[in-house]
Parts: structure tokens; C-alpha cells; sequence
């Protein structure tokens, strides 16, 4: 793994001349087909919200209700709108909802459990390697298909993730690429709007995020990521340890905090995108870069667990009320469709017009993918 945000030099070769000799491009699209990709994308846009620290699948959209106590933790679970489909009782807007959603539960990944190795395989498609770091997909995106009505094409919210830990990539920038991809930062406090929209998401920092990000959909930008934490250090965020030397959020937090103020923002935006038209050219992903484990600990917290967790995805004209893969009965691996957080940085992608799969990089003496990963096609099926 990397250990800078940005590298100048991949193995001895400058970036430039990396790029100069076809380290990275588009391989088998002619000139008319890269048009009609253009074309069928040129309405489309997409929000990624980052649940930065790993959110736990078992206090948000895999609740277990018949296991132990020291599994289930101390919440109950909630019908929702979609007959057998269970939240956590902290997410009841959402749950009204659940039939525009479609609920991933068997998120999964094999390397560290830290969460800079997550960030960097759903944001980019992978780890880095033998020293080149890869592009935030959004970045991909901006240096593929046009910009419009002079926005920016790539926008984070409201700044990049920092303090997570361990002093390494986090996925957040253009890497290969070049400097002039690099995403575009933008406040998260939100332009004038009358109260009743303020309303809808709540009167939170997650609500002006999601507000925010509503805004810069409208006005013509394609790739929005919303980190609803840029620090993990000293505050009360999805990283619940319990531990008050650097991560004192416990379960409690998500009842009291987290989770309504989440579910609110959320609502609202989805409900907001669809009032103004938008949500079927909008696809929005939710999810954490890994989740928590299956047994709460002595501080009545979860700790990292890379086995399983869960997001979700609306809009873009995905299949709604749906589940895709599932769980054990106490939530730490998947027993049917395991799903690669890659895979939603290549749907990502591909709702934009870009295929990552396409876009091949020099290491070590092999050409390789970009992003290894297909679409999760089961979306839109």
C-alpha cells in the first residue's frame, strides 16, 4: 500500500511518461462508440456517502432479532415497507422507504482491517501497488467524459478524509491520472433554501451534506462523494469502539445520533431528488468502508470487521424493495452472493458512461485492470 496521497514517481518512470506510453486509456472503443457512451451518460449523475469509520450492519440494515443479546446488541428491529425486510428501529424513515432501496448485506473484502485499505477499494476499484496510486473514480469519470455548464465534474464534500489512523492512501484523489483530475472540495454548508426543504433533511451536519450534495447535482455536477466524516480522531462517529482515548462512540451514539440524523438526511434527499426529477438520473450509494463485528465489546461498541456489512442504493432507475446477497445468522460472513466493494466502484463508473475494465495500467511487467471488477448488474435486474 502506498503511503502518500500522491506519487511523483511510479517505479522510476515520471507519471507523464507513464501516461505517454499508454500506462493508462481506452482499449477497443472506437470514436463513435465512445460518442453514444457520452451520450446515453450525458444525463447522469451519481452520489457516493461515505459512512466514514465502517458502519455496523447489525445497528443499521441487518439487524438479527433472534440472536443472543451479546450479538444482536441492544436495539429491536423494525418492519419495513418491503414484507420480511428488517432495519434497525433507528432507521424508521428509511424503512417507510425501503421500497425505492435496494439493501446490499454481503459486503466484503480480505485485506486489513483498517479502514484506509476499505476506502481505497470501493472509491477506486482497488489497493494500491509497487507504488502507483489509483484514481478516485469520480476522477475517472471527469477525464473521460465532458464536463457541462462549466461545474465541476467531481466534487467531495466537504473535505478529504484525514485522521483515519494510519498514514496511508485513502482513495480520495486523481493518483495516475495527473493533478488536473484531482476532485474539487466544496463547503458543505448549503446555499440558501427555503425552510421546509431544511426540514426535510434535518437540521444536522448530515443534512446539510446531503443537502449540499442535492445542490451540486442540480447544477450540473456528475460525481458527488459525501463523507459524513472527514476525521475519524476524538469525535463521535460510525467507528464505535467505545473507546475514549480515540474512538468514543458506542451503540448508543448510533440510537441517540447517528443513525436518526442519518436516516432523516437520507429520506430527504432521496425524497427531495425525486420531487425535482432527478432521482432517476441519480444514483446513490450508501455504505461505510467496512462493518462491525458480530459480538459487542466490553465498551458496548463494535470493532472493525471486514468479513460483512451492508449499504444501500437508490435512484438511477435501480430495482427497489430488493436484497442482494445475505448473512450468517450473526451477520460476520455472507452465505449467498458475496460482493466486492469494488464492484460498486465499477457501477459506479459505469452509470457514468466510464468502463473501468477498459482502462488497463503497466506493473511489474503486466497490463492490468484498472478496476477488476464488473458491475453489480443485479441492481437494475
Amino acid at each position: 500500500m502506498s503511503t502518500t496521497e500522491n506519487s511523483t514517481d511510479i517505479d522510476g518512470v515520471s507519471r507523464r511518461d507513464f501516461l505517454r506510453a499508454g500506462g493508462l486509456g481506452v482499449v477497443g472503443l472506437s470514436g463513435a462508440s465512445l460518442a453514444a457512451s457520452f451520450t446515453a451518460a450525458s444525463n447522469r449523475r451519481a452520489i457516493l456517502i461515505m459512512m466514514t469509520g465502517g458502519v455496523s450492519q447489525l445497528e443499521t440494515f441487518d439487524p438479527k432479532p433472534e440472536a443472543p443479546a451479546s450479538v444482536r446488541g441492544p436495539f429491536k428491529s423494525i418492519e419495513t415497507a418491503v414484507p420480511g425486510l428488517r432495519f434497525s428501529e433507528s432507521l424508521p424513515g428509511l424503512a417507510q422507504r425501503a421500497n425505492r432501496l435496494t439493501v446490499i448485506r454481503s459486503l466484503t473484502h480480505d485485506a486489513a482491517p483498517i479502514h484506509e485499505t476499505g476506502m481505497q477499494i470501493l472509491q477506486t476499484g482497488r489497493l494500491s501497488m509497487n507504488g502507483l496510486v489509483f484514481p478516485h473514480w469520480g476522477s475517472l469519470v471527469a477525464s473521460r467524459i465532458p464536463g457541462r455548464n462549466g461545474v465541476s465534474t467531481n466534487v467531495i464534500l466537504p473535505g478529504l478524509i484525514s485522521e483515519t489512523g494510519v498514514s496511508a492512501y485513502r482513495g480520495q484523489q486523481s493518483g495516475i491520472l495527473g493533478t488536473e483530475w484531482e476532485p474539487d472540495l466544496v463547503t458543505s454548508d448549503p446555499a440558501d433554501e427555503p425552510e421546509s426543504i431544511r426540514r426535510m433533511y434535518g437540521h444536522s451536519e448530515f443534512g446539510n451534506l446531503l443537502l449540499k450534495a442535492r445542490q451540486q447535482i442540480e447544477q450540473g455536477t456528475r460525481c458527488v462523494t459525501v463523507n459524513l466524516f472527514d476525521s475519524l480522531k476524538d469525535r463521535i462517529t460510525w467507528d464505535c469502539h467505545g473507546d475514549k482515548r480515540c474512538s468514543p462512540a458506542t451503540l448508543f451514539d448510533y440510537q441517540a445520533k447517528l443513525c436518526p440524523e442519518f436516516d432523516q438526511a437520507m429520506s430527504g434527499l432521496l425524497d427531495d431528488l425525486a420531487q425535482r426529477g432527478l432521482l432517476d438520473d441519480t444514483l446513490v450509494i450508501a455504505t461505510g468502508e467496512f462493518g462491525r463485528t458480530p459480538y459487542v465489546n466490553e465498551n458496548m461498541g463494535r470493532d472493525h470487521w471486514t468479513g460483512c456489512w451492508s449499504g444501500i442504493v437508490a435512484g438511477g432507475k435501480v430495482s427497489g424493495g430488493k436484497v442482494i446477497g445475505s448473512s450468517n445468522a450473526s451477520a460476520a460472513e455472507p452465505t449467498e452472493r458475496p460482493v466486492d466493494p469494488g464492484e460498486l466502484t465499477a457501477t459506479l463508473l459505469q452509470w457514468c458512461g466510464v468502463d473501468g475494465m477498459s482502462h488497463h495500467f503497466q506493473a511489474g511487467g503486466q497490463e492490468l485492470h484498472l478496476v477488476p471488477h464488473a458491475p453489480l448488474t443485479e441492481l437494475w435486474n
